[in-house]
């Protein structure tokens, strides 16, 4: 089947998996990158050494349409900053990758959830595109552990790990998974994380703010530290009595903070003053 695709680096082995099966690619649609949780140089590079055309801009009506033109039936979503337009009067199918267990974890950038809310399973999905985000009839799905010591980094992996295996699965049964997909329950929804979201709050205990910390990890936490805004993305901490106002740095050495907190101490190890530009729009269509 001939396909075009949506990508960036983390999600190449769905790119991949379909070349695997024999798909054969029209054209790669990829976009503006953070260079810290997203980049693209990896997907541009296979797209180029397949001769493959990459844009960087918008996908927009006008290149359905020039798809169509193309002979190409699929278009394949996995990480995208818009909304993907209208598809059917050109293409015969399009299908999105969500990194979470739809209809649960609905919304731009789920990936910090399972850690937030400390479950012990997590799952991407296989989905129908349609005007609403995240809500089409789910085509396959795959669940994997999650355990109490993952951090954002190995949840993202296991999210890479299981979109390969996934898209493989996909890629082999498209048309059948196609009309046999079942559609969407009730499930929750996840906003893309505000800054509130992602701050420390020195007087909850040593456990919630190490927790908040891995969950978000290069998307970085921000914590306010004698009037100045840090931006975390490691800490370690440990639990003892102390009779030291929350909030206060009681020691410093180099880069490490170490900051009493309800039940203890938080040491701020890894932190910038200046944060990375927002993670906006990551996995929207």
């Amino acid at each position: 089947m001939r396909f075009a695709i949506t990508a960036t680096d983390r999600y190449l082995n769905i790119m991949q998996a379909f070349l695997g099966r024999g798909w054969t690619p029209v054209k790669l649609f990829t976009t503006p990158v953070d260079q810290r949780v997203h980049r693209n140089k990896e997907v541009i590079e296979l797209a180029q050494k397949l001769k493959v055309d990459v844009q960087l801009s918008r996908l927009s009506q006008e290149n359905l349409r020039e798809l169509a033109d193309r002979g190409c039936e699929a278009l394949i979503v996995a990480s995208y900053s818009w909304r993907i337009g209208d598809w059917r009067p050109y293409l015969k199918y399009a299908v999105n990758f969500h990194p979470s267990p739809l209809p649960r974890g609905r919304g731009a950038y789920p990936a910090p959830v399972p850690i937030l809310e400390r479950s012990s399973t997590w799952g991407v999905s296989c989905h129908k595109v349609e005007h609403d985000f995240d809500a089409g009839d789910v085509l396959k799905g795959s669940e994997f552990p999650i355990s109490p010591d993952d951090d954002h980094d190995s949840v993202d992996l296991k999210i890479q790990l299981a979109n390969q295996r996934l898209a493989g699965e996909v890629a082999d049964r498209f048309v059948e998974l196609w009309d046999r997909a079942r559609p969407q329950g009730e499930g929750s929804y996840y906003p893309l994380w505000s800054d509130q979201d992602r701050s420390l709050d020195f007087s909850q205990t040593v456990a919630q703010i190490l927790c908040r910390v891995r969950a978000f990890g290069p998307v970085e936490c921000l914590a306010r530290v004698n009037d100045v805004t840090l931006f975390v993305r490691r800490a370690v901490g440990w639990v003892e009595s102390h009779r030291v106002v929350a909030g206060t740095v009681v020691y410093a050495n180099g880069l490490s903070l170490v900051v009493a907190v309800a039940d203890g101490f938080v040491a701020l190890t890894e932190w910038t003053l200046l944060g990375p530009e927002a993670v906006t729009g990551t996995n929207r269509r």
